[in-house]
């Protein structure tokens, strides 16, 4: 069995997001998330009809919002994060939103081809805040190596 990369993060924006302070952030959406979809490793992104996952508030606060994505492995995740286009919005994040005082960020192993869930995401959260990094939730500082393809 193959496996993918699931990656699930969550941010608090500074204000709403129709706030003028704001805009920067929404105006890269569309272009970040091509950049996304074009990049090496990537699977799959989570996303309403309006394009992104901006409308999805799975946490009683709604100025979190999330951003959720399948990728072929953490080096893949990695240079799209850090080594494309995208790192220039990731440098503006403190103009956008609150400093994460907790985990924010959890990667997984997913089976090729499972489409995970917001629920499911949200547990693997949960899971690294509770346990710090194991094989079933993970940050990119300590990565765990997929299942073993051996059955």
């Amino acid at each position: 069995m193959k496996y993918h990369l699931a990656q699930y993060n969550m941010a608090r924006l500074l204000e709403p997001l129709d706030h003028p302070s704001v805009a920067g952030f929404v105006d890269a959406l569309e272009p970040i998330n091509r950049l996304a979809e074009a990049s090496p490793g990537f699977v799959w992104r989570h996303q309403t009809e309006e394009g992104d996952s901006t409308s999805v508030r799975p946490y009683a606060d709604d100025r979190i919002i999330i951003n959720f994505s399948v990728w072929t492995d953490p080096d893949a995740l990695w240079d799209y994060t850090y080594k494309s286009d995208h790192v220039e919005v990731f440098r503006r994040r403190r103009e956008w939103f609150d400093r994460n005082l907790e985990a924010h960020l959890v990667m997984w192993w997913i089976p090729a081809g499972h489409v995970p869930s917001i629920e499911e995401a949200d547990q693997r959260l949960q899971r690294l805040r509770t346990d710090g990094p194991t094989p079933e939730a993970f940050t990119f500082r300590q990565r765990f190596d997929p299942p073993s393809e051996e059955t």
